[in-house]
């Protein structure tokens, strides 16, 4: 009876290798036994241990890298914190700038030192003059009622003023028929200071309109010489020495 082939055989034709008894090596047994080879010689190597030379070296590398980080970050945040707290500074500074600027007293209009009382045409009347800025001028002329004296005093309010350098000109309200113009010059006087009399001058041309129960005007002209009063001096009193 022919035996029937078995796994190992060699083909027919062909010669037959294996060990002595002619059996081939079964391939699971091969690929075990090199594989447990292998696994010996990489571990048996001193560089393939737990810990590698590699390792051991980057650890520390990626060690100061992490403090170095903490150390930019805190320069970092030390310098915004120095910027911030000058910032407060400046603007304090600013701010005292600006108050001390507002503070500041505003610079007199010119021809603002003529402001004051002047004398009149008699003893206990006067002048007030007060130079506004752009040289516009407001004021008024107190006088007596009545030549003698009687009936108190009228004031006539500047109906138009203007001051050009030392040139004035002013036109008052009409009172009780009468009004005023005038047109002249500030000079400097006798008074060595704003304390004394006639620190200033006014030298120039009055004009006195008189409007009659008729309803006709007339105009009379004179030279005059008013004198300012000292300046902390007091509105004079309105009865006539």
């Amino acid at each position: 009876m022919k035996r029937r082939p078995q796994f190992g055989d060699s083909p027919p034709g062909k010669k037959k290798y294996g060990d002595a008894k002619g059996k081939v090596p079964q391939a699971r047994d091969v690929t075990r036994a090199q594989t447990r080879e292998a696994t010996l010689a990489f571990y048996a190597t001193p560089n393939h241990g737990r810990y590698t030379e590699c390792s051991e070296v980057t650890m520390p590398i990626h060690t100061n890298r992490f403090y170095a980080l903490q150390v930019a970050c805190f320069i970092v945040f030390a310098l915004m914190l120095a910027g911030a707290q000058a910032k407060p500074n400046e603007q304090n500074k600013d701010t005292q700038n600006k108050e001390g600027q507002s503070k500041a007293p505003n610079p007199a209009a010119p021809g603002a030192d003529y402001s004051g009382m002047y004398s009149f045409l008699q003893e206990g009347e006067f002048v007030q003059i007060t130079v506004e800025d752009q040289g516009h001028v407001i004021g008024f002329v107190s006088r007596y009622g009545e030549p003698g004296g009687d009936g108190g005093f009228l004031d006539h309010f500047f109906k138009s003023g203007k001051l050009d350098g030392s040139q004035l000109a002013f036109t008052t309200e009409t009172v009780h028929g009468v009004s005023f113009e005038f047109r002249g010059t500030f000079e400097r006087g006798e008074g060595k200071s704003r304390g004394d009399e006639a620190y200033y001058v006014l030298k120039g041309t009055l004009v006195e309109n008189t409007t009659g129960e008729a309803k006709k005007t007339s105009s009379r002209s004179r030279q005059v010489e008013m004198k300012s009063f000292p300046q902390d001096m007091a509105q004079p009193s309105s009865g006539k020495k």
